[in-house]
């Protein structure tokens, strides 16, 4: 296989996510055409940052902040491949569920929603499309620290909605040693979107090739750049790893297995399910099976063992599991005259969706709200989602 390793250990924003990936060789051409599209010609030259030859990009675009629906219109008007607009598009909504954790539904873009950021993500979509790595991870993002002005006023660094977007991903954080923002919303958006292997997962690898994107400052005496590396890995890494906790009990009632199941939910495990089988002495009992992440067994232990009341609990540690991509797309529809906004859980393979259901316990608010069938709800919000994404060309027929 080959993996993308991002390290941003000097931070990480758009233009030097495409500076890093053209060093790297992704098509020039392509990224372009893709950019240009959106606000005119890049810039595109190679400078010096401490020593480091590094790939400086620069969009060139007026200052005209968007709203969402016209920032979505001019990723679907660009010049980009088909797949890499519809990343940016993931890219985008990604980052405006972070707005909005922060300043409530409604809520505007405005640095991120510049024709600049979105000739970044346009452009730095387009770039990972042409270079179509087997798999990316991303070593921890350096974020700095202190305070910066934006369109809000004075806001601290990390950014609100740099923090929101990291929160919402799998991603890990330092806190870097700079006075100043070294992770933009942008930068952290893009990072998350592109991540689909964690990098301790990786194992070991061979580097193939290295390339490296310049930031807009150019301090002395440290590298303000991005580094991207291409690396050869085993097929193995292509997921991530989780525990698997087993237990059988055969004097629990169901109410109570219901009650655990949700409190180990609450705390973090992945699935949990609940097996009738026939145990010795053709008791009848429960297999009890939780699907942990491994930094999380511990917690989910003690909380089989309150309550459940087990005397042992298998763990089969650090077991592979293959992950599709997922995305939350949320759908608008009508529903006996009134609008609701639900979201629709998406699976994705080579570029497609494979996979998609609306959202439970959303939907079923919705079901008790107007007293109708939760079925009803589902259908209606599932048809809507399968007709945008037919539109969009992005459902598996």
């Amino acid at each position: 296989m080959n993996t993308l390793l991002f390290d941003p250990f000097n931070g990480a924003a758009g233009d030097m996510i495409i500076g890093s990936l053209l060093d790297l060789g992704a098509d020039e051409g392509l990224v372009r055409a893709a950019m240009r599209s959106v606000v005119g010609e890049p810039t595109i030259e190679r400078v010096d940052r401490s020593g480091i030859r590094a790939v400086r990009v620069r969009a060139h675009a007026p200052v005209v902040h968007r709203t969402l629906d016209e920032v979505l219109d001019r990723v679907a008007e660009s010049d980009a491949p088909a797949p890499a607009r519809e990343m940016a598009r993931r890219v985008f909504l990604r980052i405006h569920r972070a707005e909005e954790s922060i300043h409530g539904p409604g809520a505007h873009f405005h640095e991120v929603g510049a024709d600049d950021a979105v000739a970044d993500v346009v452009g730095a979509c387009t770039a990972l499309y042409s270079l179509s790595p087997d798999g990316v991870a991303v070593l921890p993002v350096a974020l700095g620290r202190g305070f910066a002005v934006g369109a809000h006023g004075t806001f601290p660094i990390p950014a609100p909605a740099t923090v929101a977007i990291l929160a919402g991903s799998d991603l890990k954080t330092v806190p870097g040693n700079e006075e100043r923002e070294l992770c933009t919303p942008t930068g952290a958006a893009l990072l998350a979107e592109f991540a689909t292997i964690r990098s301790e997962d990786l194992g070991p690898t061979g580097i193939r090739a290295v390339g490296y994107g310049a930031g807009s400052r150019d301090p002395p005496g440290k590298p303000n750049v991005l580094r991207s590396i291409l690396l050869a890995t085993e097929d193995r890494v292509a997921g991530d790893r989780v525990d698997i906790l087993e237990t059988n009990v055969d004097d629990v009632t169901g109410e109570a297995l219901a009650y655990t199941i949700g409190r180990l939910m609450e705390e973090g495990a992945r699935d949990v399910s609940a097996t009738p089988v026939v145990m010795k002495k053709g008791r009848s009992g429960h297999l009890v099976r939780v699907i942990s992440p491994p930094d999380a067994t511990d917690r989910l232990v003690g909380v089989m063992a309150a309550e459940l009341g087990t005397l042992g609990i298998r763990c089969l540690p650090m077991v592979h599991r293959a992950v599709a991509e997922r995305t939350i797309e949320p759908v608008t529809v009508t529903i006996r005259g009134r609008e609701y906004t639900i979201d629709v859980k998406c699976g994705w393979s080579g570029g497609k969706i494979t996979s998609f259901k609306a959202e439970y316990e959303q939907a079923a608010a919705c079901a008790r709200d107007l007293g109708i069938p939760l079925r009803e709800v589902a259908g209606t919000v599932e048809a809507a989602a399968r007709a945008r994404f037919i539109e969009r060309g992005v459902l598996v027929p």
